[in-house]
């Protein structure tokens, strides 16, 4: 395994990454300028065909990192799937379905298709029909298809585990591996975890072929003129503690986080 953190040029744009032109035209019309770390180190070695490891915190942009370079690299012309993502929730398969339908904009004859449990299987069943060039799904669904025949991989030329380190947390890690042994041996594999836990490390060791390996530390900051200041209390205490803040501090506006639903119900009544 070859362990490299790719450091983007300070000056390098989408434009430096040979993307193809209805892929920045969008990136233009999003306002995308320079891309992020994530993106700068991954995107070339996704169209270079290299398997990658990406060890990123959500928020660093990862999904672009991963969506442009394979939507590059897609043929149009076929309606198997070609690459296929799984991802640890229904919310995120979501998510990740919708970013690659807007970075596509502009590529004609694009689909996009994300399953998942708790939906019913019909119009899963009759998009796969029609064809998708990439599948964003949930492990267990992903392979609900693959033993109904319903999702035909033999064409996958790229496999992307998102949140890896998510979906070990959840259970899903033995039904991970169980989709990494029924894609074809010549596929590309990315992963990303925020974590590497010792799981996520052996399936990289077992299933990744020479990856180049990606970390990306997180740059979240306080912003220079934000003064932080906090009280210890305890929870019987919280209400008048944040009573005497009210009272006390002179504002115009005030948020407040608060930890389940019930309790910001309790709080905002009080």
């Amino acid at each position: 395994m070859t362990s490299e953190t790719a450091a983007p040029a300070p000056s390098s744009t989408f434009r430096d990454l040979a993307l193809i032109a209805p892929l920045l035209r969008k990136l233009d019309e999003l306002g995308y300028e320079l891309p992020t770390p994530i993106q700068a180190a991954t995107i070339p070695l996704l169209l270079a065909g290299k398997d990658v490891i990406g060890q990123a915190q959500t928020g660093t942009g990862k999904t672009a990192a991963f969506a442009l370079p394979l939507l590059n690299k897609l043929d149009l012309s076929k309606t198997k799937p070609q690459v296929l993502v799984l991802a640890p929730t229904r919310e995120l398969a979501i998510q990740v379905a919708e970013a690659f339908q807007k970075y596509a904009t502009h590529l004609p004859g694009f689909h996009v298709l994300p399953i998942y449990g708790g939906q019913s299987y019909g119009p899963q069943l009759s998009a796969l029909k029609r064809g998708v060039q990439v599948i964003v799904g949930t492990p267990g669904r992903v392979i609900d298809h693959l033993e109904r025949g319903s999702l035909d991989l033999s064409a996958l030329r790229c496999l992307v585990l998102d949140e890896a380190d998510e979906m070990l947390r959840m259970g899903f890690i033995d039904d991970v591996e169980t989709v990494l042994k029924k894609v074809p041996a010549t596929r590309q594999v990315a992963l990303f975890s925020a974590t590497m836990p010792s799981q996520i490390r052996r399936i990289a060791q077992t299933y990744l072929k020479d990856p180049v390996e990606i970390a990306i530390k997180s740059t979240t900051a306080t912003a220079a003129n934000i003064r932080q200041r906090y009280w210890m209390v305890s929870g019987v205490n919280k209400l008048d503690a944040l009573t005497r803040i009210l009272e006390a501090e002179p504002f115009d506006g005030m948020l407040v986080f608060a930890r389940t639903k019930l309790g910001t119900q309790e709080l905002a009544e009080k």
